[in-house]
Parts: C-alpha cells; structure tokens; sequence
C-alpha cells in the first residue's frame, strides 16, 4: 500500500517541497524498482537521501516527465 507523499516545510512562506518515495514513483511512471532506481543512478530523475531513504522531489519527477516529453518530439 503506497504511503502519502512526505512533505518538508521551508520557512519565511516559502512554498512546500513533496517528495515521492520510490514505490509512489514506480507506480506513477509504472515502472520496475530496477528501472526506476537505474533512472536515480544515471541522473535522469533527481533524488534526495534521508538516512537510509530515498525520495524524489516532486518537482524532479515532473521535470524528468517535461524532459522526455521534449526528447521524444524532437
């Protein structure tokens, strides 16, 4: 069961930052754990480390998608 998505406070009204973690993003893209961690690994999507955890800022996720979109109509 996917869990919500984290979100982390920045002061002085700045705007929230939501992280995805990993199953989120395999589901949204319908991927595999290896391909989307092949996708983290190569740099294509961006990533943070908590710990031990891994979260993909959504702004990333939507930047990764915008990216391959512009790749595959040129």
């Amino acid at each position: 069961m996917a869990s919500p998505p984290l979100a982390v406070l920045h002061t002085e009204g700045a705007p929230v930052l939501d992280l995805l973690t990993v199953p989120q993003v395999m589901a949204r893209l319908q991927l595999g754990r290896s391909a989307v961690y092949d996708l983290l690994r190569s740099g294509q999507l961006a990533s943070i480390t908590l710990g031990r955890a891994r979260r993909i800022p959504t702004h990333a996720f939507t930047d990764f998608i915008r990216t391959r979109l512009e790749q595959e109509a040129a």
